[in-house]
């Protein structure tokens, strides 16, 4: 009679699998609303605005025509060899920088373009929705974090 019992309570068992139930996270990338697409068209506008503005300035700076001109020395000294590499180092400095700010301004214009398009807040890779989180910090964002990571280490090819 134990033998039964066994077996009957090892059925039990048997039937009385643990299901896992899956727990559906809240999905922090929802679609876009079109409010939240207008708060983020103004961003890329004044985020816009402001990068252009640093390029003049800058321009302004590093491109003055001689050393005389962009220190303001009226003295006709000859000029020290570790102040040319001087001044050369921090013109190939700013000129960088404005590079890097005119590869933004391109990024922001191509976000302002998805916008009208319809199209922003979607991950070009994948095809899903970007999250907020991700806009908020660079709303210029063309991928979501999965897929930039894997075009930065090259598992990926960056489409265009």
């Amino acid at each position: 009679m134990a033998e039964k019992r066994k077996k009957v309570s090892k059925k039990k068992t048997v039937k009385k699998k643990t299901v896992k139930k899956k727990v559906t996270k809240k999905r922090a990338s929802r679609k876009l609303t079109k409010a939240n697409v207008e708060f983020f068209r103004g961003l890329l506008l004044q985020k816009r605005k402001e990068i252009f503005q640093n390029v003049f300035e800058i321009e302004g700076e590093a491109l003055k025509k001689s050393r005389l001109d962009a220190s303001g020395d009226l003295s006709s000294m000859p000029i020290h060899m570790a102040d040319i590499g001087t001044d050369n180092y921090e013109q190939e400095f700013a000129l960088d920088l404005m590079d890097s700010e005119r590869r933004i301004l391109h990024e922001i214009d191509d976000a302002l373009q998805r916008v009208e398009e319809g199209v922003y807040g979607i991950c070009e890779g994948t095809g899903q929705p970007i999250p907020k989180a991700r806009l908020e910090a660079q709303p210029w964002a063309r991928y979501c974090v999965e897929y930039a990571r894997m075009v930065e280490e090259g598992r990926v090819e960056e489409p265009r």
